[in-house]
């Protein structure tokens, strides 16, 4: 081991601020650098939260030889430049989700990172969470029998603002890139378990949702994936309507709920909980995953003993390149689905 990996944040949003407030709980990592566009920006970040050098642009920071590893938290359609920039100047990289906009980009930012031999993780915390590793468990115990439907959401009510990221296309909006990523990568991660693989891929992607008649980005969209082994999954997301963020999972022999799936607290600890109900028990079974920490001191910790491993990519259940692609391809025909497509993307 070669001491703490210092790590430098590019950008300075409030997603970046929960994993400055996960990274002091680290073992594995510390925060040397923040870079921002606007200097002032920097200066208070790096004022509330101790980081000893605070720069005005992004290029600064990457030229920093110190900076070993790279937070991008940009909006997502910045993702693959400055990650191919830093991957070029050796940063290994904890990219936020979704890693790129489609999976063209994708495989362009793991070039990058195989080529200039640097580490490369998409940022789905709760995967290095260890509620998620617990629910693997039970799933190739057999818990609940065949898995056979997977019902996931993650959607919430933002109050609609054309200029912001969230509701702008040009800045990447819409829900299925912002948190429908997530029930896309969790169902996939459990039919994966289910059929005793790391993850899997589906077989086919059907959808239906609600375009915003001003700015065109999804407000809310359900789609349905259909596996091997006759597993399905209905994933639902939104930005413009709050819905009951539970994972329930049902088998041959019971279900499973998951109340608090994708364990997004970001100012303190985040326990999980798996409700096992099998078929005929008089109650359920509750079992509590504690943990001191959030997800995002486990996902740097994730990426910190890996870096030192000398490892590209990051064990399961954490994203993994070939994850992370599957991912992408399964939200690009969610959104072909629903006739999104963004200005960039088209010829």
């Amino acid at each position: 081991m070669k001491g703490k990996v210092r790590w430098g944040l590019l950008a300075t949003g409030a997603i970046a601020r929960a994993f400055a407030r996960g990274i002091q709980h680290s073992q594995t990592g510390e925060l040397l650098a923040v870079g921002s566009r606007a200097r002032a920006k920097a200066e208070a970040f790096g004022a509330e939260f101790n980081v000893p050098r605070r720069y005005g642009s992004y290029e600064e920071l990457l030229a920093d030889r110190d900076v070993e590893a790279v937070y991008i938290s940009t909006p997502h359609p910045l993702h693959a430049e400055w990650a191919i920039k830093a991957a070029e100047a050796g940063k290994h990289l904890l990219v936020e989700k979704p890693l790129a906009m489609n999976e063209y980009e994708g495989q362009l930012m793991i070039e990058a990172a195989r080529a200039n031999r640097v580490f490369l993780m998409e940022a789905y915390m709760y995967r290095c969470h260890p509620q998620t590793a617990r629910l693997i468990e039970l799933l190739r115990q057999r818990e609940i029998g065949d898995v056979c439907v997977i019902a996931a959401t993650f959607s919430f009510h933002a109050d609609f603002n054309p200029e912001g990221r969230l509701w702008n296309k040009a800045l990447g909006g819409g829900a299925i890139l912002d948190v429908g990523g997530y029930t896309t990568s969790l169902a996939r991660l459990i039919a994966g378990a289910a059929l005793g693989r790391p993850f899997a891929d589906p077989l086919a992607v059907t959808g239906a949702g609600h375009l915003h008649p001003q700015t065109g980005v999804d407000a809310w969209a359900v789609g349905t994936l259909k596996f091997d082994g006759g597993i399905v999954a209905q994933v639902s997301t939104g930005l413009g309507v709050a819905q009951e963020n539970t994972v329930r999972i049902y088998g041959s022999a019971g279900q499973m709920t998951l109340p608090n799936p994708y364990l997004t607290a970001r100012g303190g600890a985040a326990p999980g909980r798996i409700v096992v109900q099998k078929r005929g028990a008089s109650a359920p079974l509750e079992i509590a995953v504690d943990s001191p920490v959030t997800s995002f001191t486990h996902e740097a910790d994730v990426c910190g003993r890996a870096i030192r491993s000398g490892l590209q990519e990051a064990p399961a259940p954490a994203m993994s390149w070939a994850d992370t692609l599957g991912n992408l391809r399964t939200q690009d025909a969610w959104r072909a689905a629903i006739g999104l497509r963004y200005e960039a993307e088209k010829p």
